[in-house]
């Protein structure tokens, strides 16, 4: 289940990315007002300090690359299993038909009930309470579909149409708890711990060799802080696509739409 406190991961995201670019920019004018006064003492920038900067670039390069790369496949990952979902309820509700005519029209409106709480739970997922809540509702569902559906098929000549009703309804309840997962499983914090310390240390190094020159220009300074800060944000937003400029609404349409064709 859904755990933590309700929060704006956006407004989080946004100051964690505004933290680093302005990390970033200090630390290289840190570095480069260091390397000056180094200079001035009449010691020299190492020549080490240059593969030092390359390595740490490379590695930053690899983790933004690796961690990119997991983010997407879980967001990819996250819009196929609401697609699965839809379907999954689209299947068994078709199969009611098997059923008495007299209890169709209950089990049809429950099933319109439950494909929307489907869909709200993902509006919902800014307000941990509020989705927790409309979990619970899914839940509460999901009981009296399933005691309605035996209920219905109990009569003799009806029990073997539970060989073709409930393997889906069965496959509609499984995957509340793969979305469920799915929507909780992100990296570790200390990986993005690890990508915010190692790009602050890129910048401080990157200002510490440009000591060298006695003119430090800012311009690629902030250029670097904001490419660096865009890209951590754009990782997060990837993580959490309720939350900021991407987002799953369009797929997540699909679920309200096949309520739409129950009533």
């Amino acid at each position: 289940m859904l755990r933590g406190k309700s929060m704006n991961r956006t407004l989080v995201a946004e100051m964690v990315c505004l933290a680093l670019f302005f990390g970033m920019v200090l630390l290289s004018n840190a570095g480069y007002y260091l390397g000056r006064r180094t200079l001035r003492k009449g010691d020299t920038i190492p020549d080490v300090s240059g593969a030092i900067i390359a390595a740490m670039f490379a590695l930053l390069g690899l983790l933004i690359a690796f961690t990119f790369s997991g983010a997407y496949s879980r967001f990819d990952a996250r819009r196929q299993l609401i697609v699965q979902e839809a379907n999954a309820i689209g299947t068994a509700y078709l199969r009611l038909d098997l059923l008495p005519e007299h209890a169709q029209e209950p089990l049809q409106e429950n099933f319109r009930k439950y494909a929307i709480s489907r869909a709200e739970l993902y509006e919902k997922l800014t307000d941990v309470r509020a989705a927790l809540e409309e979990l619970a509702r899914t839940e509460d569902l999901e009981k009296e579909i399933w005691s309605q559906v035996l209920a219905a098929s109990n009569a003799p000549e009806y029990r073997p149409m539970r060989l073709l009703l409930l393997p889906p309804i069965n496959e509609m309840f499984d995957i509340v708890t793969t979305r469920t997962v799915a929507i909780q499983t992100h990296p570790p914090l200390p990986i993005f711990l690890t990508l915010f310390a190692i790009a602050l240390a890129c910048a401080g190094l990157t200002g510490y060799r440009a000591s060298a020159s006695e003119y430090h220009n800012q311009f690629y300074t902030i250029l670097l802080a904001a490419v660096i800060a865009y890209v951590f944000y754009l990782i997060l937003d990837i993580e959490y696509p309720r939350t900021g400029l991407i987002s799953l609404e369009k797929v997540n349409r699909i679920l309200f739409e096949l309520a739409e064709t129950m009533k």
